[in-house]
C-alpha cells in the first residue's frame, strides 16, 4: 500500500497534478505529537496511504521508491483544526449588509469553496462551520471529500437556528413585507415541536451537527447583544432530539442567562462567552462543555466599531461594547479551568489568518503549548473525531502541518504554515 502526494497551492492545480504512489517519510526537526505537552526532536514519521504507521527516533530513511521530506529546520505537529468558521461570508463594511438581497446561493457557494481553500492553506486541515445561507457548505463539504476541490475536512450545521428575531433569524431588518414568518425550515422556532423540527430539517439536510443562537449577537441587525433568546424546553427539545440523530449542539452566546440555560439543557460547546461569570464557569465544568472563545472575532468588531458608518447604527454600540470583553473572559476561563476548544469566529475576521487566534490566546495567559492543544487534541474531543484525528499518532490520519521555527518560543509562526498535509496528501510546501 502507498501513499498518494500532491504538491499544490491552487485548487485546479491540485486536480490536475501528476499523481505518484509511494510511502512517506518526514523527517521533523522538533515533533508537537499533542499526545500531551512534550516536544520531540529529531523524528521521523511514516505515512501509509493517508494513514500514519509509525514514528521513529531519528531521521530514517526509506525505500529509494519512497518519498522524503525535509522539515528537520521545522516544528512539526498535527494539523489545526478551527472549531468556529463562516465560510460562506467574510465581512467587508456596510456592503455586508447588502450580500442576502444581491447573492444567490452560486454567491455564497463560489465564495465558500474560495475561503474554504485559504483556510487550508493557512494550516487547518479540519474546520466547523457554524452557519450558512443555503446549505452551501453541505455541497462544498462533499465535493472536498470527493476530492472535486481543495479544502479542508468540514462538519457544518448548515443554517442556524434561531428564534424569531433572534440573532439567526435572517430577516431581522428587513421591512415587514419583505420578511414575512420564516419557520423551522428555515431555521427560525417558536415552542418544542418548531425546535424539533428545525433539528429534523438539519439532519435532512445534510448537516453534521447544530447550531443555536441561544443570546443576542453583535453583527444582527437586532437591538440587544446579550439577551437570552430561547426557553429552556425549547432548548432541552433541541438537544434532546440532535442526541437522537448523532449530533452535537454548539451555541453561540454572550449572555449570561442564555449560557446558563444552554448548559443545563445540556450542549457541547458556547461560543463566544463574553457575558461569562464564575457561576458560568462551575456550571461548565459540571457540565463537560467546551468553550470556543474568538478572541480574534472580538478584536476586529471592537476595532471597526471606531470607524463612523463600517456597521449599521444599531450594531455598532454592541460590537464597542462586547468586542473589547472576549479576551479577559477566555483569560478568566483557563485560569478557571474550563475545557478550551480553539475557535476564531473566520468570517468575521478574514479568513486565512486563523492563526492570529494564537497570539491573542498566548497574550491572554495560556502557554503556547497549550494554545496547541487546544487546536488539535481537544478540537478532536469535541468533534467526537479523536479515535482518527488530533494528535500524531500510529493509526490516525495523516493530518500534518510545520512552521519554521518553533511556535513555543515565538507563537506568531502559527500565522505562516509552510507545510500542509491533510488525510496523506500534499498541498503545501513552502521551503
Amino acid at each position: 500500500m502507498k501513499t498518494r502526494i500532491l504538491l499544490s497551492t491552487l485548487a485546479t492545480s491540485v486536480l490536475c497534478s501528476h499523481t505518484v504512489f509511494a510511502d512517506t517519510y518526514i523527517h521533523a526537526g522538533k515533533l508537537i505529537t499533542a499526545e500531551d505537552t512534550s516536544v520531540l526532536t529529531q523524528q521521523t514519521i511514516i505515512i501509509e496511504d493517508n494513514k500514519i504507521i509509525a514514528i521513529k527516533a531519528g531521521f530514517i530513511k526509506g525505500d529509494a521508491n519512497d518519498t522524503h521530506i525535509d522539515l528537520s529546520d521545522h516544528t512539526v505537529m498535527p494539523g489545526l483544526m478551527d472549531m468556529h468558521t463562516h465560510l460562506s461570508f467574510q465581512h467587508g463594511g456596510p456592503s455586508t449588509y447588502m450580500q442576502r438581497f444581491t447573492w444567490n446561493e452560486a454567491d455564497y457557494a463560489l465564495t465558500a469553496a474560495n475561503y474554504a481553500e485559504k483556510t487550508l492553506m493557512a494550516g487547518f486541515t479540519t474546520v466547523r462551520n457554524l452557519g450558512d445561507a443555503y446549505n452551501e457548505t453541505v455541497a462544498l463539504r462533499n465535493a472536498i471529500n470527493l476530492g472535486k476541490h481543495v479544502g479542508p475536512r468540514i462538519y457544518t450545521t448548515a443554517k442556524s437556528i434561531a428564534t424569531t428575531g433572534g440573532h439567526a433569524d435572517p430577516t431581522n431588518g428587513m421591512s415587514k413585507r419583505l420578511m414575512g414568518d420564516p419557520s423551522a425550515q428555515q431555521g427560525v422556532v417558536n415552542g418544542v415541536a418548531e425546535a424539533r423540527k428545525a433539528v429534523r430539517q438539519r439532519y435532512k439536510d445534510g448537516a453534521d451537527l447544530i447550531k443555536i443562537t441561544a443570546t443576542g449577537g453583535v453583527l444582527s441587525v437586532a437591538k440587544s447583544g446579550q439577551n437570552p433568546q430561547f426557553m429552556s424546553d425549547e432548548l432541552e427539545a433541541i438537544v434532546q432530539t440532535a442526541n437522537d440523530y448523532g449530533m452535537t449542539v454548539a451555541v453561540h452566546a454572550h449572555g449570561k442567562e442564555g449560557m446558563i440555560r444552554a448548559i443545563k439543557a445540556g450542549v457541547d460547546s458556547i461560543e463566544h462567552g463574553t457575558y461569562m461569570d464564575q457561576e458560568v464557569m462551575d456550571l461548565m465544568k459540571e457540565y463537560g462543555t467546551y468553550y470556543v472563545p474568538t478572541i480574534i472575532a472580538g478584536n476586529f468588531v471592537a476595532e471597526k466599531a471606531k470607524i463612523d458608518g463600517y456597521f449599521p447604527a444599531i450594531v455598532r454600540p454592541k460590537a464597542a461594547a462586547i468586542g473589547p470583553l472576549i479576551k479577559n473572559t477566555f483569560s478568566k476561563a483557563y485560569q478557571a479551568g474550563v475545557k478550551i476548544a480553539f475557535g476564531t469566529d473566520s468570517g468575521v475576521s478574514a479568513h486565512g489568518d486563523n492563526g492570529a487566534e494564537f497570539k491573542h490566546m498566548v497574550e491572554a495567559g495560556m502557554p503556547a503549548i497549550e494554545t496547541i492543544l487546544s487546536a488539535t487534541k481537544h478540537t478532536a474531543n469535541l468533534l467526537n473525531i479523536s479515535d482518527i484525528l488530533g494528535s500524531i499518532t500510529p493509526g490516525k490520519h495523516a493530518d500534518i502541518i510545520a512552521v519554521a521555527g518553533d511556535p513555543l518560543n515565538d507563537i506568531k509562526v502559527m500565522q505562516d504554515v509552510t507545510f500542509v498535509m491533510k488525510d496523506g496528501v500534499v498541498y503545501k510546501h513552502k521551503n
